[in-house]
């Protein structure tokens, strides 16, 4: 890959932020993103080689980076949420059953002989888009503390889900790597809660603030970085790797200044190219051409509103928590990846997949206006990300400010 490729991509991730700002309804900038990929990739101009080595290298590290930010966004830490944790659970078991019976019953009919694939695409919610949007409800009700709650579960559910149903290798490998991701990232975590204020360690991050060593982005680099590869060597995807990570910040508690940096490199170039990168390898041509990727489309749509709208409804919740809800990007986007990547999915199959995605944002959208605007919900794990948000100022309020001491590198330390 040449910089002249890497210029059309960096200027082609632009189309996001343009066109989310263009007006308060336009669409996430992820949007802008899959489009542009779309326009100088296999469907359109073919500008971009989407088999290049190194740009599936920079694509892997921005899928790992884009399943960091997911981690991020869960409110772990936010005591509003316990309450509704349980009701939460319940419906992301009744979505998930709902998702199963309409899976199975789809896949022959769709020409897609995976119905657990389908299952989890019909279950999966995306906190990372959800709940920056839900910030702009009244975010004081019970309903929408148990959307929240729900959507947060389904996302961790079908995340860890995806190396199973997608697992082109042997399944007990595939399960062990995911377990000794997380345990790392549990030690990790462990670790980091122990040094931190150890006077070495404040020396040295002191230092590191006052002479612009960036020792705390390098050493969460490494350890993103070792994550995926011992997930890679185990036959599990790296969206486990970037989530079990992102996991970790928000359970550290109020943003540092390290996820700041982190997010910073992430939201600037990787995810925008993992974004593009993904467009660019989508076929809309045969997806057009294709009636079964056409249905299949509309099969996925179709089921994720079933089974959203209808676990809302058994449990009493507003159409509008159902539809908020129905808000998909990680997972889908994981699939599309990986089974292109693997050919367990054709370029119009991957296609189909991305078209339910756009459908279901505007379904979260629709929903969130149901709800109402009211009090913002802080979320006490991750910073603010504009990449998930519209351009209205009520849906990007910022995360409530720690109170506590300044550490060494300027960070709130809780």
């Amino acid at each position: 890959m040449s910089f002249g490729i890497l210029v059309l991509l960096v200027v082609a991730g632009l189309a996001g932020p343009l066109t989310a700002a263009l007006h308060r309804l336009a669409p996430p900038a992820v949007v802008g993103e899959v489009v542009a990929g779309v326009i100088i990739g296999t469907t359109g101009f073919r500008w971009v080689h989407t088999g290049d080595p190194t740009l599936a290298m920079f694509a892997s590290v921005g899928f790992a980076m884009l399943m960091f930010v997911v981690g991020t966004h869960l409110p772990i830490r936010d005591p509003q949420l316990r309450p509704a944790l349980a009701r939460g659970v319940w419906l992301a078991v009744t979505t998930g059953a709902l998702a199963l019976g309409g899976g199975f019953a789809l896949a022959p009919l769709v020409g897609y002989h995976h119905p657990l694939v389908l299952c989890v695409l019909g279950a999966t919610s995306s906190a990372a888009v959800a709940l920056p949007v839900l910030q702009g409800t009244s975010a004081a009700g019970p309903p929408v503390m148990t959307t929240v709650a729900w959507v947060a579960v389904a996302d961790v559910v079908t995340v860890l889900a995806i190396p199973l149903v997608m697992s082109t290798g042997q399944l007990g490998k595939v399960i062990l790597g995911g377990v000794l991701v997380i345990a790392l990232a549990g030690a990790a975590y462990l670790v980091a809660t122990r040094v931190a204020r150890r006077r070495l360690v404040s020396g040295l991050r002191a230092q590191s603030h006052q002479r612009g060593w960036a020792l705390d982005l390098r050493a969460s680099l490494a350890v993103l970085f070792l994550l995926a590869w011992i997930a890679t060597r185990f036959g599990t995807s790296i969206l486990i790797a970037g989530f079990a990570a992102g996991s970790v910040v928000a359970l550290l508690g109020e943003p540092r200044r390290v996820a700041q940096q982190l997010i910073g490199i992430a939201e600037g170039f990787f995810i925008p190219l993992f974004f593009v990168d993904l467009g660019a390898r989508l076929d809309l041509r045969a997806f057009v051409r294709d009636t079964h990727a056409m249905v299949l489309a509309a099969a996925l749509l179709g089921l994720a509103l079933v089974a959203h709208v209808g676990a809302a409804r058994l449990w009493r919740l507003p159409v509008g928590s159902g539809l908020a809800a129905t808000a998909q990007l990680g997972v889908p986007s994981a699939i599309a990846s990986i089974g292109l990547s693997t050919k367990s999915l054709t370029t119009a199959q991957a296609s189909a997949i991305m078209v339910a995605v756009l459908g279901s944002l505007a379904a979260c959208s629709i929903g969130t206006s149901m709800l109402g605007r009211g009090p913002t919900l802080s979320d006490h794990a991750a910073p603010r990300l504009g990449r998930w948000h519209r351009a209205d100022p009520a849906a990007t309020t910022g995360p409530r400010q720690g109170r506590g001491r300044q550490s060494p590198e300027g960070e709130s330390n809780p």
